[in-house]
C-alpha cells in the first residue's frame, strides 16, 4: 500500500466509520462525512476529519476540500423501503458531478449482492444480476452510472449480508417460528473482511474492478441462525424444512486480482 494516502469516506455509518478507524491506524489521513450535525463530534473523537455533506434534492451542500483526496469511498445505501429510489439516483448523479469537478481519480462504490436475484444457482461477478427487488434495481442503476464514466476509475464492492460488532445475527430471527426457506444457503460477510477487502484494494491499487464480498462458507439459514441465537443466549428460531428461491454468492476476482484470504471464513 502507498505509504500514506488522503482518503475521503462519504457516509460514515457502520462500515464507513470502522473503515476510517482502520485506515487511520494504518497511517492514512481520513475525511469522513455525515448528514447529521450531531455526529460530527463523534467522528472527530475517532481522529476522522469531520464534514457535513448532503446531496439531497434541493439541499446539496459540501466543502470542496472533502473531495480533495486520493481515493473516495461511497458508502450510502438506498433507503428503498421508504421509496427513496429516485432520490438515491439523484444523489449519485450529484456525487459523480462533484467527483468530476474536483478531479477525483479513484472511487470505491459500496453496493450489495442484493443486485443478484435468487436464481437457484451460484452467482459471481460474471453473472447477469437480474435484480428482482427495489433496492437491487436501484443499486444496479447506480453502479451503471459509475461504469459509464471514463474520467475516473471506480471499483464496485458488492457486500453480502453484514455481520459483526453491533450486528449480531443471533438477534435477527431469535424466538421466531415458521420462518420460510430454512434450507437456503446464507450469504454473509463479517466486518473484519469488509475492512480487509477494502484495505487489499488500496494496497493493490485495484481500481476499475468489480468484487463480490461474501464469505466462502454458506451454511443453511436454519443451521446458521439457530447456532447464532443460542450463542447469544437467545431463544432459537424455528425454520420451515424447505428450500425455495436461493443463490450462493462467490467471487472470481477476489483471489485472482487481490489474492485475498478471508479472516472469517467459517460462519458456523
Amino acid at each position: 500500500m502507498p505509504q500514506k494516502m488522503n482518503i475521503s469516506i462519504l457516509g460514515c455509518g457502520w462500515y464507513g466509520q470502522a473503515l476510517a478507524k482502520a485506515l487511520i491506524t494504518a497511517g492514512h489521513t481520513v475525511k469522513g462525512s455525515t448528514t447529521s450535525p450531531q455526529k460530527l463530534e463523534a467522528l472527530a473523537d475517532d481522529g476522522i476529519e469531520p464534514y457535513l455533506v448532503s446531496f439531497l434534492p434541493g439541499d446539496e451542500q459540501y466543502d470542496d476540500t472533502f473531495f480533495t483526496c486520493d481515493v473516495l469511498f461511497i458508502c450510502i445505501p438506498p433507503k428503498s423501503r421508504g421509496g427513496e429510489g429516485p432520490e438515491f439516483i439523484y444523489k449519485i448523479q450529484g456525487i459523480i458531478k462533484a467527483i468530476k469537478k474536483h478531479d477525483v481519480k479513484n472511487v470505491v462504490f459500496i453496493s450489495s449482492t442484493g443486485v443478484y436475484a435468487d436464481i437457484n444457482a451460484e452467482v459471481d461477478e460474471l453473472s447477469d444480476p437480474q435484480p428482482n427487488t427495489e433496492a437491487g434495481r436501484i443499486l444496479l442503476e447506480a453502479e451503471d452510472l459509475f461504469r459509464a464514466e471514463s474520467t475516473f476509475k471506480t471499483t464496485i464492492i458488492r457486500f453480502a449480508g453484514l455481520i459483526g460488532p453491533g450486528r449480531d445475527p443471533g438477534r435477527f430471527f431469535a424466538g421466531k417460528k415458521d420462518i420460510a426457506n430454512g434450507n437456503a444457503p446464507v450469504n454473509l460477510i463479517h466486518l473484519d473482511d469488509c475492512i480487509g477487502l477494502s484495505m487489499a484494494i488500496l494496497a493493490r491499487q485495484a481500481f476499475g474492478y468489480l468484487f463480490n464480498g461474501c464469505s466462502p462458507d454458506h451454511p443453511s439459514r436454519s443451521a446458521f441462525y439457530t447456532v447464532a441465537s443460542i450463542r447469544s443466549g437467545l431463544e432459537g428460531p424455528e425454520f420451515l424444512d424447505e428450500l425455495k428461491e436461493w443463490k450462493t454468492v462467490r467471487s472470481v476476482n477476489m483471489e485472482e486480482v487481490l489474492g485475498y484470504r478471508y479472516k472469517v471464513d467459517r460462519l458456523g
